[in-house]
Protein backbone atom coordinates (compact mmCIF):
# COMPACT_ATOMS: atom_id res chain seq x y z
CA UNK A 1 0.00 0.00 0.00
CA UNK A 2 0.84 3.28 -1.25
CA UNK A 3 2.33 5.59 2.21
CA UNK A 4 3.93 8.27 0.63
CA UNK A 5 5.87 10.10 -2.47
CA UNK A 6 9.41 11.71 -1.82
CA UNK A 7 10.46 14.29 -4.41
CA UNK A 8 13.72 15.66 -5.25
CA UNK A 9 13.70 19.26 -4.20
CA UNK A 10 15.93 22.01 -5.87
CA UNK A 11 18.47 21.67 -3.63
CA UNK A 12 19.05 18.11 -5.25
CA UNK A 13 17.35 16.76 -1.46
CA UNK A 14 14.89 14.29 -1.58
CA UNK A 15 12.35 15.28 0.02
CA UNK A 16 8.61 14.07 1.10
CA UNK A 17 5.42 12.82 3.54
CA UNK A 18 4.31 9.29 4.79
CA UNK A 19 0.74 9.63 5.96
CA UNK A 20 -1.09 6.78 7.01
CA UNK A 21 -3.91 6.65 10.14
CA UNK A 22 -1.15 7.51 13.16
CA UNK A 23 1.59 8.99 11.24
CA UNK A 24 2.32 11.80 9.58
CA UNK A 25 6.11 12.36 8.84
CA UNK A 26 8.21 14.75 6.94
CA UNK A 27 10.82 12.80 5.57
CA UNK A 28 14.33 13.23 3.61
CA UNK A 29 16.75 11.20 2.35
CA UNK A 30 20.59 11.70 3.25
CA UNK A 31 22.94 9.71 0.52
CA UNK A 32 25.65 7.59 2.33
CA UNK A 33 28.84 7.98 1.28
CA UNK A 34 30.29 4.91 2.05
CA UNK A 35 32.90 2.53 0.63
CA UNK A 36 31.53 -0.37 1.91
CA UNK A 37 29.54 -2.38 -0.67
CA UNK A 38 27.03 -3.62 1.70
CA UNK A 39 26.43 -0.11 3.39
CA UNK A 40 22.61 1.91 2.91
CA UNK A 41 22.23 3.78 0.21
CA UNK A 42 20.25 6.76 2.19
CA UNK A 43 19.73 7.83 5.80
CA UNK A 44 15.82 8.36 6.74
CA UNK A 45 16.14 11.29 8.67
CA UNK A 46 12.77 12.66 10.04
CA UNK A 47 11.48 16.40 10.94
CA UNK A 48 11.05 16.23 14.95
CA UNK A 49 8.47 18.09 16.84
CA UNK A 50 10.91 20.99 17.51
CA UNK A 51 11.68 21.08 13.74
CA UNK A 52 15.15 19.53 13.72
CA UNK A 53 15.82 16.08 11.49
CA UNK A 54 16.33 13.44 13.38
CA UNK A 55 17.96 9.97 11.61
CA UNK A 56 14.96 7.25 11.79
CA UNK A 57 15.81 4.52 10.00
CA UNK A 58 18.30 3.59 6.55
CA UNK A 59 17.36 2.20 3.06
CA UNK A 60 19.29 -0.47 1.00
CA UNK A 61 19.35 -0.41 -2.67
CA UNK A 62 18.17 -3.45 -4.14
CA UNK A 63 17.74 -5.04 -7.45
CA UNK A 64 14.16 -7.18 -8.66
CA UNK A 65 15.19 -10.81 -9.23
CA UNK A 66 12.76 -10.96 -12.42
CA UNK A 67 13.89 -7.73 -13.83
CA UNK A 68 16.86 -6.63 -12.34
CA UNK A 69 15.32 -3.20 -11.67
CA UNK A 70 16.57 -1.12 -8.94
CA UNK A 71 14.73 -0.06 -5.63
CA UNK A 72 15.11 0.99 -2.14
CA UNK A 73 14.54 -1.57 0.65
CA UNK A 74 14.52 -0.29 4.73
CA UNK A 75 12.13 0.28 7.90
CA UNK A 76 11.71 3.34 10.00
CA UNK A 77 12.37 3.23 13.77
CA UNK A 78 11.54 5.27 16.67
CA UNK A 79 10.52 4.74 20.19
CA UNK A 80 7.20 6.57 19.23
CA UNK A 81 6.62 3.33 17.13
CA UNK A 82 5.04 0.34 18.14
CA UNK A 83 7.01 -1.71 15.73
CA UNK A 84 9.42 -0.56 13.12
CA UNK A 85 7.61 0.27 9.61
CA UNK A 86 9.17 -1.48 6.74
CA UNK A 87 9.13 0.47 3.78
CA UNK A 88 10.28 0.44 0.09
CA UNK A 89 10.74 3.34 -2.63
CA UNK A 90 10.06 2.65 -6.05
CA UNK A 91 11.81 5.17 -8.80
CA UNK A 92 8.88 6.34 -10.98
CA UNK A 93 9.53 8.08 -14.55
CA UNK A 94 9.58 11.80 -13.12
CA UNK A 95 12.82 10.60 -10.51
CA UNK A 96 10.62 10.83 -7.96
CA UNK A 97 9.87 7.28 -5.16
CA UNK A 98 6.65 6.19 -4.63
CA UNK A 99 6.22 4.91 -0.80
CA UNK A 100 5.01 1.48 0.46
CA UNK A 101 4.85 -0.28 3.17
CA UNK A 102 4.79 -4.20 4.17
CA UNK A 103 4.34 -6.43 7.12
CA UNK A 104 7.28 -8.70 7.83
CA UNK A 105 6.40 -12.31 7.43
CA UNK A 106 7.39 -14.70 10.16
CA UNK A 107 7.81 -18.47 9.20
CA UNK A 108 5.19 -20.95 10.66
CA UNK A 109 6.99 -23.47 12.86
CA UNK A 110 5.79 -26.95 13.09
CA UNK A 111 6.17 -27.23 16.86
CA UNK A 112 4.85 -30.49 17.42
CA UNK A 113 7.31 -32.08 14.85
CA UNK A 114 10.48 -30.13 16.07
CA UNK A 115 10.00 -31.90 19.35
CA UNK A 116 8.38 -35.15 18.81
CA UNK A 117 11.32 -37.73 19.08
CA UNK A 118 12.47 -39.02 16.03
CA UNK A 119 12.71 -42.93 14.99
CA UNK A 120 16.91 -42.70 15.24
CA UNK A 121 16.75 -40.61 18.44
CA UNK A 122 16.62 -43.38 20.99
CA UNK A 123 16.86 -41.97 24.45
CA UNK A 124 18.96 -43.46 26.98
CA UNK A 125 16.70 -45.08 29.97
CA UNK A 126 16.11 -42.92 33.38
CA UNK A 127 18.20 -43.40 36.08
CA UNK A 128 17.12 -46.57 38.18
CA UNK A 129 15.89 -48.25 35.24
CA UNK A 130 18.72 -49.85 33.45
CA UNK A 131 17.22 -53.70 32.69
CA UNK A 132 14.47 -54.19 35.34
CA UNK A 133 11.81 -52.82 37.03
CA UNK A 134 11.61 -48.99 37.45
CA UNK A 135 11.98 -48.16 41.12
CA UNK A 136 8.74 -46.76 42.69
CA UNK A 137 9.13 -43.43 45.00
CA UNK A 138 6.81 -41.07 46.04
CA UNK A 139 9.56 -38.35 45.15
CA UNK A 140 10.08 -36.30 48.88
CA UNK A 141 13.54 -38.32 49.87
CA UNK A 142 14.33 -39.70 53.29
CA UNK A 143 13.09 -37.79 56.10
CA UNK A 144 15.46 -36.72 58.52
CA UNK A 145 13.19 -36.50 61.25
CA UNK A 146 13.41 -39.35 64.26
CA UNK A 147 9.93 -41.10 63.70
CA UNK A 148 8.45 -41.40 60.89
CA UNK A 149 5.19 -40.84 60.09
CA UNK A 150 2.78 -42.58 62.59
CA UNK A 151 4.59 -43.37 65.18
CA UNK A 152 7.41 -45.99 63.67
CA UNK A 153 10.83 -45.29 63.80
CA UNK A 154 12.76 -44.75 60.67
CA UNK A 155 15.88 -46.26 59.56
CA UNK A 156 18.30 -43.53 58.33
CA UNK A 157 22.29 -43.40 58.00
CA UNK A 158 22.27 -40.84 60.29
CA UNK A 159 22.94 -41.44 63.95
CA UNK A 160 19.62 -40.74 66.33
CA UNK A 161 20.40 -37.46 68.51
CA UNK A 162 20.35 -37.91 72.64
CA UNK A 163 17.53 -36.80 74.96
CA UNK A 164 17.61 -33.58 76.11
CA UNK A 165 18.82 -33.41 79.23
CA UNK A 166 14.91 -31.66 80.57
CA UNK A 167 13.48 -34.40 78.86
CA UNK A 168 15.74 -37.01 81.08
CA UNK A 169 15.16 -35.30 84.25
CA UNK A 170 11.46 -36.15 84.36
Amino acid sequence: MNIGSIKENAQGIFVGKITTLTIAMTIALREVRSANERAPKYDILALGASRAWVKVGALFELFANGTGEAFLNGKIEDPSLASPLYVSAFRQTDGSYNLVWSRPTTRRRDLASEVAAKSDDALPPLPGEEGGEPQVQDGLGESSAEHGFGGEPQETGRKQRGKRETEAAE
